[in-house]
Formats: structure tokens, sequence, C-alpha cells
């Protein structure tokens, strides 16, 4: 009986490890089956030297990964894909800071890396199946459509950044760890004596570490220092460059004039053509009710439009609360009503809609 063939993409970190170990076993086919797994380390961009933190290098994780494949005994392969990192994951988020947007470029990365590059090379060389280390699940209903479903751990489940995959893509991929917490990801590294077992989770953008995100832009983006106002339209502080900043944060900025409370400033809105930030003690705007607003760029993964009579959940941001949504089309445009929420939607960032856990999709909001 012909082996099933299995690329797994393998950072050097403990979830795509134990997820190639998994895999090694072929935990996802009949009793009796056997897989051929493949590991694969993915190249990318890496920033200037000077911006990475002391210790951080793309080469340390490849040799962690390169090390565990030699214990799986399985062949490790290194896939460079630093163009396309550069372009379509690098060059999108400088540009939509730019713009004034605040871009996801994680989402990005999945797209266009490991469900881009990365897959469309590994089905080329032959493979039935990519894998990954995320904390997502794949289902497939009574109809033979592939649903993604919130991964089982609820801390770490990360289909908020796998909103753009397909029918075809789902069909064709593997979340070894999806159905695990954390804690038992752990345990089955030191079941199979992996030497990242205790390795800390990696932090920051996709592939590129702890780096700082704003120290990064302003390689790229010009510091035009501005006028931070309140609300009212009183100018209270200044700022280092409107670029640099995205709704809803409350650091960064200075504040210069005394206030009669000591309570935090969030950024309810930016001016880009006076280059003011607008802030208030309230992480929304006063009085402001909107909650409706149109996205971009719509993919709904199980090529089914969702009903525009139903009350789905969602959420802007990665780990944020689920709120009641309603979806409704309106000049070929999708258009997302929102329940109460703290969060200011933000223009650039992905909404993610689900069905209880089944994750329908999403769009960037406009």
């Amino acid at each position: 009986m012909e082996k099933k063939k299995v690329f797994i993409g393998m950072s050097g970190g403990v979830d795509s490890s134990v997820s190639a170990a998994l895999l090694k076993e072929g935990w996802f086919l009949p009793a009796g089956r056997q897989v051929d797994v493949t590991g694969v380390f993915i190249k990318v961009w890496e920033p200037p030297a000077d911006l990475l933190p002391a210790g951080c290098s793309w080469r340390d994780d490849r040799r962690d990964a390169s090390k565990v494949a030699a214990i799986l005994d399985i062949p490790f392969v290194i896939l460079d894909l630093e163009k396309e990192y550069k372009q379509e994951v690098v060059d999108y988020m400088i540009a939509e800071y730019k713009a004034g947007r605040t871009p996801n470029p994680d989402v990005m990365c999945n797209r266009y890396i490991k469900f881009g590059g990365f897959y469309d090379w590994a089905r080329a060389q032959g493979a039935d199946f990519v894998a990954t280390g995320h904390y997502a699940q794949i289902k497939k209903n009574e109809s033979g459509i592939f649903e993604l479903h919130a991964g089982h751990d609820q801390n770490k489940d990360q289909t908020y950044f796998l909103w753009t995959l397909s029918q075809d893509i789902l069909a064709h991929t593997l979340f070894p760890i999806g159905h695990l917490e954390k804690p038992a990801v752990r345990k089955l590294a030191e079941k199979y004596k992996l030497p990242v077992a205790t390795k800390k989770d990696s932090q920051g953008l996709c592939f590129m570490g702890k780096i700082n995100v704003k120290d990064f832009l302003k390689e790229y983006i010009d510091e035009k220092k501005g006028e931070v106002i309140n609300e009212i339209g009183e100018v209270i502080g200044h700022h280092d460059g409107i670029m640099f900043y995205t709704l809803g944060e409350r650091r960064g900025f200075t504040i210069t004039k005394k206030t009669p409370t000591d309570d935090p400033y969030f950024i309810v809105g930016k001016n880009i053509e006076t280059n003011q930030l607008i802030v208030s003690h309230n992480r929304r705007p006063v009085g402001d009710t909107s909650d409706t607003f149109t996205l971009k760029n719509v993919n709904w993964n199980t090529g089914v439009e969702p009903d525009q009579n139903k009350q789905y959940q969602a959420r802007s941001r990665y780990r944020q609360t689920l709120v009641s949504c309603h979806l409704s089309l309106k000049n070929g445009l999708w258009q997302a009503t929102l329940g109460q929420s703290d969060e200011i939607p933000t223009p650039g960032q992905s909404l993610v809609v689900y069905d209880t856990t089944h994750c329908l999709g999403g769009g960037v909001i406009v």
C-alpha cells in the first residue's frame, strides 16, 4: 500500500517538533497505514542585525529543527522563501503603515509563505499533505466540506491568523496538535526526548521574533513629530510619527498638559492630513456608537457565504473576546455589525467570524 507523503514546516519550536513526531507515528491514518514525513525549515528574510535582540537568529532555529529531524529520523530540507517573505509580508507591512493603517503581517505570512510558497512547493514535490504546528483543527462535515475549527486550547487557538485558507488548502493540510493543550504538547516533547521540550514560545511577528516593530519601521518611514489632541481638540502633548501608532494604544506618545486624573490616555483616532493623534481616557471616543464597517479581501473558508439572517461571533484582534456579529452584503461589499465592545475596529486589521468553534473566514477592516 502506497505511503502518504507529508511535508511538515519545522520552525525549531516545540509545537512544530511535536507535530512532526505525531506525523511520524501516522496519528491521522487508519491502523496499519504508513507515512513518509519530511521536515522543512522555511528560510525567510531577516531584519537588519542591529534590530534583532541578542542571540536571535534564524540559524539557531534551523539548528534546533535539524536536531529534532535527526532524532525522529526524517529527511530535513531548507526552503528559501526570502524573496517572497520580503515582498508579501515585509513590504506589505511597511506600505500599510505608510498609508496610516495597521496591518496584520502574521495573516499575510500564513497566506503567502506557509500556505503559499511552502504549500505550493510541497505539493509540487508530490506531498499529499502539508502540516504545521498551528493550534487549529480541520473537520470534514457531512457534505464533504472541510471546515476550520478553533484549536482545543482556547488560550492558544490560532484560527484568527488562518482565515484566508481555501477549501483546496484545507483538504491537504494537517494540524497535528490542534486537539491538544499546550502542557500536553510539552509532555509529548519530553516523551519523544526532543531537545526543544522546554524551549520558550516565539513571540512577535511571524518568523521575525521579538523585534521592536516601531524601531523596525523607523528604518523605512521617516519620523515626523506631531501634536496629540484630546476629544475637544486641545493640544495636550506630542508624538514621534503618526504612522507608528494604532488605535487603542496607550503608550509611545507624550502628554505634557496636566490633567485632573492619572487615568491613561488611549489613541481613539488619527488625522493623517494634520499629523495629529486623538486620545481619550475612554477606549472609544465619547458618543461613538459606530459598530458597522466594511470588509475587503473577504474569504469564506467553506466557499459558502454566511447566512445574513444569522447571528455569528467575531473578533478584530488576536485573543480578543468574541462579540456578536451580524453580516450583510450591500452593493457587493460585506459589512459587519458588531455587538458592544471596548475595542475600536482598526483599519488594516482582520475581522474573523465564527459560528461557535467553526471559523467561517473573514476580511480586512476598511
